[in-house]
């Protein structure tokens, strides 16, 4: 349902809290469909462009949400690369930071796409673990305006989560649209 963090069969098919493989450490890995601003985690990952200074689709929806004080603190980090993440405060936002990442274009796949957004998940979980955070919300990293097919970049997403994401409480995989959220259960319950 939209608006409700979802609980989803573990792999050993019993009921509860769908958990990353591998020894149980404590981590939710979850999906979610709705709106990442609207989260009171610790953490939520913007999907950002490298200048970090706002843009559309989810960015623009944090920093309209977040406020003017997340573009003053953002002027200051000095732009951020390809694959590389940067922290802000929250602000306006329920949750207390903004970690913010940015994807590649999508060229066809060649030009070093998929290792790059992988690197911007695992340098996102970094940077929460910089800042304390324990609970991390993800969008769905350049599926948007740069163009990184959806189903191959929530692959990529649940498995670099699933890797990197045990020493946090709560990973939350935010869908804007009904088909990505689908991915990420299919990901989540298989």
């Amino acid at each position: 349902m939209q608006g409700e963090l979802e609980i989803f069969p573990c792999h050993d098919g019993h009921r509860g809290t769908h958990r990353a493989s591998g020894p149980d450490l404590g981590m939710a890995l979850r999906a979610f469909r709705g709106d990442i601003t609207t989260l009171a985690l610790d953490a939520i990952v913007n999907a950002a462009n490298s200048s970090l200074l706002g843009g559309g689709g989810v960015d623009g929806a944090i920093h309209r949400a977040a406020g003017p004080q997340l573009l003053d603190a953002c002027r200051g980090l000095g732009g951020c690369a390809t694959g590389d993440a940067k922290a802000t405060p929250g602000f306006g936002l329920p949750a207390r930071w903004v970690i913010h990442t940015v994807g590649p274009v999508w060229h066809g796949g060649a030009a070093g796409e998929p290792a790059l957004l992988a690197s911007c998940y695992r340098r996102s979980l970094e940077v929460a673990t910089e800042v304390g955070a324990w609970s991390v919300a993800f969008p769905a990293i350049s599926t948007g305006v740069y163009g990184y097919p959806g189903e191959a970049a929530a692959d990529i997403a649940v498995s670099v989560l699933r890797e990197g994401g045990p020493r946090f409480d709560d990973l939350v995989l935010v869908a804007f649209d009904e088909g990505t959220y689908r991915r990420y259960v299919e990901l989540l319950t298989s």
